[in-house]
């Protein structure tokens, strides 16, 4: 069976407590955050199909899901949280991909292409998640690393974005704030 029925109450478990909490809680919002951002990840991976340099984006879009699943279980309260290597892998993707396309000169209206669209949004999802991890900082004491993970992983999608439009050859708007 797929279900336990224990959260019928409204409350959920964390790991290594039998103590329970309200899903309301703000650690859940966090968790559920990051998980909806981990889901999107996987959309952003599956409309990568038939991208220029396809392989490359889905490697580096499943290694932030993997990513998310940790910091979700450090959240979560389990023994585990990101390394340095793992922030320095992922600003090196970013400095790669920024190598190979005209860096804008201001903020960028969204929806070049469906798929840099997409990664903006992930973008979004990816700075909302961020917030909800600072949030419960202190409480859930969550690493500098994973905290940085999470800084440089909206920063990553906006390169992702721009570097789809730029492969695809198309030309990005900015807002004219009229």
């Amino acid at each position: 069976m797929l279900y336990t029925r224990r959260g019928d109450d409204g409350s959920s478990g964390l790991f290594g407590t039998t103590e329970r909490f309200s899903k309301s809680s703000p650690v859940y919002e966090a968790l559920g955050t990051v998980d909806e951002l981990t889901s999107l990840l996987g959309l952003c991976r599956a409309q990568a199909r038939g991208q220029r340099d396809e392989l490359a984006v889905a490697a580096a879009l499943e290694a932030a899901q993997e990513c998310l699943f940790t910091i979700q279980a450090e959240v979560a309260g389990a023994p585990k949280s990101l390394t340095p290597l793992q922030v320095k892998a992922l600003e090196e993707t970013i400095g790669r991909w920024e190598d190979g396309m005209a860096r804008p000169r201001g903020f960028v209206i969204p929806g070049a292409t469906p798929f840099s669209a997409l990664c903006d949004y992930a973008r979004a999802v990816a700075r909302r998640a961020e917030r909800s991890v600072a949030r419960l900082d202190a409480a859930a004491n969550v690493s500098p690393e994973s905290r940085a993970y999470l800084n440089r992983l909206s920063s990553f999608l906006y390169t992702l974005a721009r570097y789809a439009a730029s492969r695809a050859g198309v030309k990005e708007s900015s807002p004219t704030y009229s």
